[in-house]
């Protein structure tokens, strides 16, 4: 489930939009007054959704988008004439007066999209470090000059034995280092 972090100057609006959001099911992590309290809570979540007003006590919504990571999203909730001025490119918004549905509906559709990219990320391989780059080179290494295999060759035997074994490649390149020894 995606956190969402509710951020108005006053606490009773804040107060009011996260127990909208909680009586519908959402998972609201925080409710905030200012942007500083936003950046201090945000530090210990991956992905979230901040539901927030056009200004708070410390700074504007569009200043407080420019520090959000990739991971969060933004949904401004503000007055018509303030979005005719223009509204940051990357924030979804909602017009007040403010009804019930179109707030749900939106957040609804940045929650599965924020879910789509959150899956994403799990799927991405991990980035190795040195060390552990430096042990399937070794193995590799080992593989070229003991069995005469190309880099390509003992990169895809590492890399087979691996996925045969349910092992990651590097302890597979250790089990390689062990064996040929």
């Amino acid at each position: 489930m995606i956190d969402i972090i509710v951020v108005f100057p006053k606490q009773e609006d804040a107060n009011a939009i996260k127990n909208l959001l909680m009586r519908n099911g959402y998972n609201v992590a925080s409710v905030c007054t200012s942007g500083a309290q936003v950046m201090s809570v945000i530090d210990e979540m991956d992905y979230g959704i901040v539901v927030c007003g056009y200004k708070f006590n410390d700074m504007l919504y569009s200043e407080l988008y420019e520090y959000l990571p990739d991971t969060f999203q933004m949904l401004l909730i503000a007055s018509r004439a303030k979005m005719e001025v223009g509204i940051s490119d990357g924030v979804v918004s909602v017009e007040m007066p403010l009804k019930a549905y179109d707030l749900l509906d939106t957040l609804e559709m940045m929650s599965q999209a924020l879910q789509r990219i959150k899956k994403k990320g799990r799927n991405k391989p991990k980035e190795r470090n040195v060390a552990q780059k430096a042990i399937i080179d070794e193995a590799k290494q080992l593989l070229m000059k003991n069995r005469n295999m190309t880099e390509e060759e003992a990169h895809r035997y590492i890399q087979k034995n691996s996925m045969d074994s349910g092992t990651n490649m590097v302890e597979t390149a250790r089990m390689v280092l062990q064996i040929m020894h």
